[in-house]
C-alpha cells in the first residue's frame, strides 16, 4: 500500500541563540524540556525562511500542533553556549507533516556572535555534509493538520493554494514533494 504522505527530506534550516540563564537547572545544564521549545524555534524559523509563518496558517483556520515528539540526548548545553537548532522536513503532506531537528553547539565570540566562519557554514546547503558544531540533541516532532475546532482536515481541501505554494516552496529547495 503506497503511503500518501511522501517521505523525503528538505534542507537544513538553521537558527542560533546563546543558551540563557533561566534555561539551565540545578546541575548547571539545559533543563531537559527547554529543547521542545527549541525545536519549535527552529521548525518555525524554518516555515519563515520557506515564506510562510505559522500566524498566517491561524488567521486562515488551519493549525499544525505537535501530536508526537521524539528527543535523544547526546551531551548538555549549558548557559552562555551559542547553540544553533536546525530543522528539516522529512514527511509533508495534506494530513501531517514531520520534522526532524539537531542541536549543535558552536563555537562564538565573547560578544555573541558566531564565528565568521560559523556564518558561512549556517547559510550554505548543509546537506551535502555534517552540520557544524558539537551534536548536543537529535529529534522529530509529527504534526497534523487541524481546524480551529481541532478537527483533521486535508490542507489541500481546505486551503489549496497554500498547499500548493508550501509544495512549490519545498520542491524549489530540492525536496521531492
Amino acid at each position: 500500500m503506497k503511503s500518501r504522505n511522501p517521505v523525503w527530506t528538505s534542507r537544513w534550516h538553521g537558527t542560533t541563540f546563546r543558551v540563557r540563564y533561566q534555561e539551565t537547572d540545578q546541575m548547571g545544564v539545559v533543563y531537559h524540556a527547554n529543547y521542545l521549545s527549541w525545536f519549535e524555534s527552529g521548525r518555525t524559523e524554518m516555515f519563515r525562511e520557506l515564506g510562510f509563518a505559522y500566524r498566517s496558517l491561524e488567521n486562515m483556520g488551519v493549525l499544525l500542533p505537535v501530536t508526537t515528539a521524539d528527543l535523544q540526548f547526546k551531551s548538555p548545553a549549558r548557559y552562555d553556549d551559542l547553540v544553533a537548532v536546525y530543522a528539516r522536513l522529512t514527511t509533508f503532506g495534506a494530513l501531517r507533516v514531520v520534522y526532524e531537528y539537531e542541536i549543535r553547539r558552536l563555537a562564538g565570540t565573547d560578544t555573541g556572535e558566531p564565528e565568521a566562519t560559523v556564518l558561512a557554514e549556517l547559510s550554505a546547503p548543509a546537506d551535502l555534509g555534517q552540520l557544524p558544531g558539537e551534536l548536543l540533541v537529535t529529534g522529530s516532532t509529527s504534526h497534523v493538520w487541524l481546524n480551529t475546532d481541532w478537527k483533521p482536515v486535508r490542507l489541500d481541501r481546505v486551503l489549496p493554494e497554500l498547499f500548493l505554494a508550501m509544495t512549490m516552496a519545498l520542491r524549489e529547495e530540492g525536496g521531492a514533494v
